[in-house]
Formats: C-alpha cells, structure tokens, sequence
C-alpha cells in the first residue's frame, strides 16, 4: 500500500478534463484523504493543452508533487508534455483512440485503453472521462461505488438514468483495465484514510466566503483571470443576506463604486489582478487621502500587460507597496493558505475600517485557484470591529459648522461619519484639505494632515505578520516565502533536516508595513537566507534588504516561467549555498 499518490488527467481544453479531476477528488476527498490539485490551463476557452494534477494523501499536503503516478492521456500532447514526470513505476493510461505512443526515453508502463471506445458503446463519447476514471480505480484497486454519490449530485439532475449511464462507464472502464492490466504492474492501493468530513475549495472561494462573513454587503467588479471566482461566488450567495453585486463597465468603476459604497457605511469589496490593479491605482489614492475603508483583492498572475493570464507568478508587490502617485498609508497582506485566506480577507474589512485606509489581500493564482482539502473553517472566530465610525447622536457645532473628520488626532485616526448622519456634514475631496475636508494648500496644514494619515499606521494591530516554523536558534539556512510558496517550501525544509542541517521558515503575511521586528531576529540567527519568490527581480528579497538589512546573507531564487515551485527545486537550490 502507498500512503501517497500523484495523478494527472491532460488533453485538450473542452473536452472535460476539469470535470474528470473534480470527480475524482471529491469522491476521494470524502473518504477522508487530503488533496491537493492544481490546474494548467490555456488563456482561450476552447483547445490548448490542459491538465489537472491532483495530490492524494493520508497526511496534509500544501503544494504539487515531484514526481507522478498515474497519466491519463487524451491526446499525444500530454504524453509528450507531462511524461517527464512519471517515476519508473508509473503508469500512462491513454485513449487509444490517437494511437498512443510512449516516448522511448521513459521506462513508465503504457496502456492504450479505448476511453472514447467504451464510452460510444454506451451512449456518447462525452463519457470518455468516466471510463478514465474506472480505469484509474483499477489501477488503485479502489471501489468504484465511492464514486456514485458525486455522479449523481453532478448528473442527478439529469435523470437517474444518464446517473447510471455514467456509472456503467466507469465500470466498464475499471473491468477493461482489470482484464488487461499487466501482472507485473503493481497496483497502486492507498493505505485507507481517516474518514473526517473536511472542505475541498479554491483560495477564491476561501476569500469570498471571508467577506461573507466579515458582513461584506456589496462587490464591484470586473471580470479578469485569476480573480472571477470571487465576483461569481458572491453574485450567488450575496443577495441571500441582502447584498449584491455589480459587474462594472471597466476596473475604475469598480474600485470608485466600492469606495462610494464603503463610504456610504456598507463593508464593500473589489478584486482583480495585476492588470486591473493597474487601473485602480488612482481610486486607490482617492481611498488613502479621502481616508475612505477600502478592500482590494490582488490574485497575481504572469505579468506585464496581458503577459500570461492563466499562469502562476507573484511580481506585483512593488506595485501594491508603491503603485500610487504620492504616498498614502496602505496595508498590503499576503495569506499562504487557504484557511488564511478565509480569515485574513474577514481581517481585511476590520483593518480598513479602523485604519481608515485600502486595504489589499494579496494572492496568487496557486493560491486562489489551486482546489485543496481544507479542515472545516470556524466562522466564530471572524469578529466584526469597525474603528472610530461613530454611531451615536452627535452634539450640535456652534456656528452651523462643519464636523472635523479629518480631526488630527494622537493616533492619526480621525472619528468617521456616513452621508445623513445629524451633525456629521463635511467636505470630501481628493485635493488636501484642513480638518473639515474643505480644499487647503496651507503647508502648515499640509504637513499635519500627512504626518496624521502615516501615523495611522504604525502600530498595526495583525495578530501574525510572519508565520514562523523556526526551531534552531543558531540555523544554517532561514528560507523565506510568501503565498503559495509555503507548501513547497515546508516539504523541502523537512528533506534538508534529514540532510543535517538546522533550518528555520518564515512566511511573510503582512507584506506592508513590513514586520522588521518579527523579521530581524530570524535573519540575524541564521548564517544564510534564501527568498524564494516566483518572479524575477526578487520583490521580496529587495523589500528586506531595504527593510532589515543584511543583504549579504541574503540569496533569492526565482522562478518565473509561469510554473509553481516544487519541492525538489527548493531542496536543491538550498543545498546548492552550502
């Protein structure tokens, strides 16, 4: 029995690929095991390769494995792609409706198995991804009932009929494999998992369901790759709880409109990637100086311009730090999982609000669209703080003047109304301004209401800017990430243990005001720090250096081909230093 197994179904997009992994990993997800999945798909809605690898274990797993077991071809192209990855044991199961052919450099076993064959006998080729699925369960050994209850809730509205249908492919495709599997093949059985009911969501989902239940009553948004879900998820479950949902003519009126809505006392929300950051750059401004609560999600794709939309990268730091024209004070926070991308957006709403500025959730497109087991998140936990917005009756101004929202206080944040409140009248505008927010360009004023704004922020409350895994206090190595490099990141930690030597792991989650302090500490214990990052001019690594120093110890390694890290690279890259 294995405790661990890698498996990838690939073809061309359209043909159900998507579909066969999501059947797959369900049906394992709810015997108990832990998944990991992530997709490769093609910028264009029909054709170019795609493929879905899913991570199947007894144990939690946070990134992509090495290497592969099983290869479910479609097509020649994802035999010549992919095959590469199998180890000397593992198994292509191809449709031999393409005449498969193994390439004469791998040692992996290969069987031409007729998924469009079988599927056609039955009804409809469309059912070739379920004969796949049969033959897979072959090859594990596993029962194809475990299967039925996910068919009939994907199919069950299409009659119990087209649910048997689908059943009898997957039976047929696990009796073919069963008849022509070779002796010497051994067969991939799972040692049995813990039975525990646990999530299986997208980092997208995780964060949409964080706004939910930070009372998030309202999204402007316009549709953009990697981002979408969040908008989709709460077009749907928005206007249960008495929200809603705008899909926006273009990036700017997004960002304006949740500005105007948060404005208006409603927690509010916009996401999009790098490119539709882009344009929200001025709103965003107008959010710092206006002192207006603003949440923005940032899920990072391969940049510039249209650059690869559909791939991973994470090279949008600098822009978020530092994108606007002038300086306003900003948050930027950088969830690594899944369940912190839950309760750190929920976080999101309450530091806008108290702090009175954007507030971005960064992700990248591992993160938000990479599907995983995630144990059952507790909404109990996610409390609803909304900072100096004051609620009560306010006393009459003498001379019918204006209420001081923009008030210079000792801690920077002023008292916030909303439109309507009795007593609460002031001036809003984008140019500086005295403390009613009528225009001022008074230099005396203007260094005030500057210093007041930075001061908002520098002693942000966030209960853990770095995760730390640092048990040596004299390390070898101290490696460094952010996002999605966590997973990978903590499974080649665990090899350079075995290798002897003392490393530490830091994940920064609060991006900006930087941690120094939490920071410092590791980087001084440690004789060398290597960031790993997927971009590359090393966002990460310069904003430390430029934050704590010490940029002799400091290495990055980068990664910027669109691909997340594996967790062989990170092992070998940090081996490499000593």
């Amino acid at each position: 029995m294995i405790n661990q197994l890698s498996w990838k179904v690939g073809g061309q997009q359209g043909e159900g690929i998507e579909s066969t992994g999501e059947i797959f990993a369900i049906a394992l997800n709810r015997l108990g095991y832990y998944l990991y999945g992530y997709r490769h798909f093609s910028s264009r809605i029909k054709g170019g390769h795609t493929n879905n690898k899913i991570r199947v274990s007894t144990t939690e797993v946070r990134s992509i494995s090495d290497d592969l077991d099983i290869l479910v071809a479609f097509d020649q192209e994802t035999i010549d792609l992919n095959y590469k990855e199998l180890h000397s044991k593992g198994v292509i199961l191809a449709d031999s409706k393409f005449d498969p052919k193994k390439p004469e450099d791998s040692s992996a076993s290969m069987y031409a198995v007729p998924f469009t064959e079988i599927a056609t006998q039955l009804g409809t080729s469309l059912m070739k991804n379920m004969v796949a699925i049969g033959a897979t369960s072959a090859v594990l050994d596993l029962d194809i009932n475990v299967f039925e209850e996910v068919v009939r809730e994907i199919f069950g509205r299409k009659g119990d009929q087209v649910v048997a249908k689908n059943m009898d492919a997957i039976k047929a495709g696990f009796d073919y494999m069963k008849e022509n599997m070779d002796a010497n093949v051994p067969t991939m059985e799972l040692e049995k998992a813990d039975g525990k009911k646990r999530m299986f969501m997208i980092g997208n989902d995780a964060i949409a369901l964080g706004a939910l239940a930070a009372g998030c009553r309202f999204m402007a948004a316009y549709p953009i790759t990697p981002a979408s879900d969040i908008m989709e998820y709460l077009i749907k479950k928005l206007p249960a709880v008495g929200g809603t949902v705008i899909q926006t003519e273009d990036e700017i009126a997004a960002c304006t409109m949740t500005i105007g809505a948060s404005y208006g006392g409603v927690r509010a929300i916009t996401a999009s990637s790098g490119p539709g950051l882009s344009l929200k750059m001025e709103a965003i401004g107008l959010a710092g100086i206006t002192e207006t609560p603003l949440v923005i999600v940032d899920t990072q794709r391969g940049g510039p311009s249209t650059g690869l939309p559909t791939k991973q990268e994470q090279s949008d730091l600098m822009a978020m730090i530092y994108g606007t024209h002038g300086e306003i004070p900003k948050i930027v926070m950088a969830p690594s999982t899944v369940e912190e991308a839950f309760y750190d957006t929920a976080e999101a709403f309450n530091l806008a609000e108290e702090y009175q500025c954007p507030v971005i959730v960064l992700s990248d497109l591992q993160l938000s669209l990479g599907k995983q087991t995630v144990e059952p998140l507790d909404v109990s936990k996610v409390e609803i703080r909304r900072g100096k917005l004051v609620t009560e009756e306010l006393p009459e101004i003498e001379n019918k003047g204006y209420f001081k929202r923009y008030e210079v206080t000792e801690d920077g944040i002023s008292p916030r109304t909303i439109p309507g409140q009795k007593n609460g009248i002031h001036h809003v505008t984008g140019v500086e301004h005295a403390e009613t927010g009528k225009p001022s360009e008074s230099a005396a004023n203007r260094i005030a209401q500057m210093d007041k704004r930075f001061r908002k922020v520098e002693n942000i409350r966030f209960n853990t800017p770095v995760y730390k895994n640092a048990p040596h206090e004299d390390a070898d190595l101290l490696i460094v990430g952010f996002n999605s490099t966590r997973g990978a990141i903590e499974e080649a930690m665990v090899r350079l243990e075995n290798d002897g030597m003392k490393v530490n792991h830091a994940q920064i989650r609060l991006i900006h005001p930087f941690p120094t302090d939490e920071v410092l500490p590791l980087i001084r214990s440690a004789k060398k720090v290597i960031v790993v990052e997927n971009n590359a001019t090393g966002q990460l690594a310069n904003i430390m250096k430029m934050n704590v120093g010490h940029a002799e110890k400091i290495t990055k390694y980068v990664k910027y081909d669109g691909n997340p890290f594996l967790p062989h690279e990170v092992h070998s890259k940090c081996k490499e230093l000593f």
